[in-house]
């Protein structure tokens, strides 16, 4: 291990192996990164500000499972500031400062990466000579190339203070955004400083515009080589939750492909939904013998949220896997999803969901910024600290809305394309429900309410101000009124009318 300590991520102080100081040629910080990776590329490369009065915490090394993770702490500092949630709204943009948690900002307070790994971005950003522009441009780029970045308060003994301040400014704000997004975002990300902060950064918005582009930039990181000490243990165990309604012939199917599995599940658990109170049970072939025990729950309120709540007060398994009931499994998928879980030593695997005849989009394993409510497997003990908001119900967001939990109890999401299955998209059946036109109604809330429940919930107030934003801009060229101040007023009272059902809503489920 290298600790490389700097003053402010401005000044390179000295570099340090085994309490012996390491002598380099190169006198400023981003050179003696640079030049670290180099010499000591199987090393771990910790980064330190010498005026943060805190230690790394005695089992720091448990923070870096293997070669490609990231991880930092912002114990009194971030380097983007949190205007950037004005033109990105995903997870990773409002870290929770708790828990490990997946983000690809990158604080210069503390953190660490392996030297291997920082080598493999050395072509790419060898001309950045800004530490913490640095940093975050390998987290950013790095992140959808296979490397797992996190801020983890394990790395430091004391924990933060209360209010973070930002070593970015607007100038590397903009430059920052003109990489590593499309450029059209420059534009709505200066509208959002004319609007909600009265200030007109043009001068920084040019130079956005001028940086070149990293935004689809190819890094290799041989994720397949990450090898686990331990091995796999066959005694792990899977647990199934499949909600159905009115999809008997799939269900079916769907226990033939699990009864073929080279590792079987645990448990079935079946939550069958039908709102007939007089209703019969329509899997009869459940009375059959199958090679695994099958939980059937036959109830009349129907809404997949409360199926998987439902579902979940069986599980005794180490893991879950949350499918839906019209998919077809090739028969080693959950032998070598657990294999996959365990050596990547994460919490939660989002599977290659396709439909017949569709092809892979997303062909790296990386960090997700969603989650699949029928596409997962998640260890039992992140999932069961969690539920599905019924809030949400028949609306649209409660994976989102889950993903969200599990990222705050410290489980990480992450998308596996090799581990793929067919999601057949039965039309008949199911818990889509068509929405009942409303009379008379010209108008109709923007976004859905359930929406408008995911943007107040989760979003921090800077997001939530971009969010409206964006979705305003946005939606102006898929409609059919051109005049801007008309479109505006009429998405005003929209978005007042989503405000005013959600409140309705939260009232209505006290």
């Amino acid at each position: 291990m290298i600790i490389l300590l700097h003053s402010n991520a401005r000044k390179f102080i000295k570099a340090t192996m085994d309490d012996k100081v390491l002598l380099l040629k190169s006198d400023s910080l981003t050179g003696a990164f640079w030049e670290l990776a180099e010499h000591f590329p199987q090393e771990l490369l910790i980064w330190k500000d010498q005026d943060i009065h805190t230690e790394l915490a005695n089992n720091f090394e448990k923070c870096f499972e293997h070669e490609l993770i990231m991880t930092s702490y912002a114990v009194k500092s971030q380097y983007i500031p949190d205007q950037i949630g004005y033109i990105d709204q995903l997870p990773f943009l409002n870290p929770r400062y708790d828990v490990k948690y997946p983000t690809w900002r990158m604080s210069t307070d503390i953190g660490g990466i392996f030297g291997k790994t920082v080598l493999q971005f050395k072509e790419v950003f060898r001309e950045i000579i800004d530490f913490g522009y640095l940093l975050n441009s390998i987290g950013k780029t790095g992140q959808q190339n296979s490397l797992f970045c996190y801020s983890n308060p394990g790395l430091a003994e004391k924990r933060q203070i209360k209010k973070l301040k930002f070593k970015g400014g607007d100038r590397e704000l903009f430059s920052f955004v003109g990489q590593y997004y499309k450029k059209e975002w420059l534009w709505v990300l200066f509208f959002c400083m004319w609007k909600y902060e009265k200030r007109l950064p043009v001068v920084s918005m040019l130079r956005g515009f001028k940086r070149k582009s990293y935004l689809k930039k190819r890094v290799h990181l041989p994720i397949e080589d990450i090898q686990r000490k331990n091995n796999f243990d066959f005694s792990n165990s899977i647990d199934v939750i499949i909600p159905t309604l009115f999809r008997a012939g799939h269900v079916q199917n769907l226990l033939n492909d699990l009864s073929e599995q080279s590792h079987l599940p645990k448990k079935v658990i079946i939550v069958e939904q039908d709102p007939d109170p007089n209703s019969k049970s329509q899997l009869d072939f459940l009375n059959r013998q199958w090679p695994f025990p099958i939980v059937h729950h036959f109830v009349h309120k129907t809404g997949a949220c409360h199926a998987r709540n439902l579902a979940m007060q069986s599980v005794r398994s180490e893991y879950i896997f949350f499918a839906d009931d019209d998919i077809e499994l090739e028969r080693d998928l959950l032998e070598r999803s657990l294999r996959e879980i365990k050596r990547l030593d994460v919490g939660c695997l989002n599977l290659n969901c396709l439909q017949p005849g569709q092809k892979t989009v997303f062909h790296k394993i990386k960090q997700w910024g969603a989650f699949g409510s029928g596409t997962s497997i998640v260890k039992s003990e992140y999932a069961l600290q969690c539920r599905f908001s019924e809030f949400l119900e028949k609306g649209f967001g409660e994976d989102i809305d889950f993903g969200l939990q599990l990222r705050a109890k410290g489980c990480d999401i992450i998308y596996h394309p090799e581990l793929s299955f067919i999601h057949l998209k039965a039309a008949r059946g199911g818990f889509r429900e068509v929405m009942q036109k409303q009379d008379q109604e010209k108008e109709k809330p923007k976004p859905s309410p359930t929406m408008m429940y995911l943007v107040k919930s989760s979003y921090n107030s800077i997001m939530q101000k971009g969010y409206k934003a964006s979705l305003f801009l946005k939606y102006y060229r898929n409609q059919k009124i051109k005049n801007p101040i008309r479109y505006f007023g009429v998405m005003q009272r929209r978005w007042k009318l989503s405000e005013k059902l959600y409140e309705e809503l939260q009232k209505s489920r006290a």
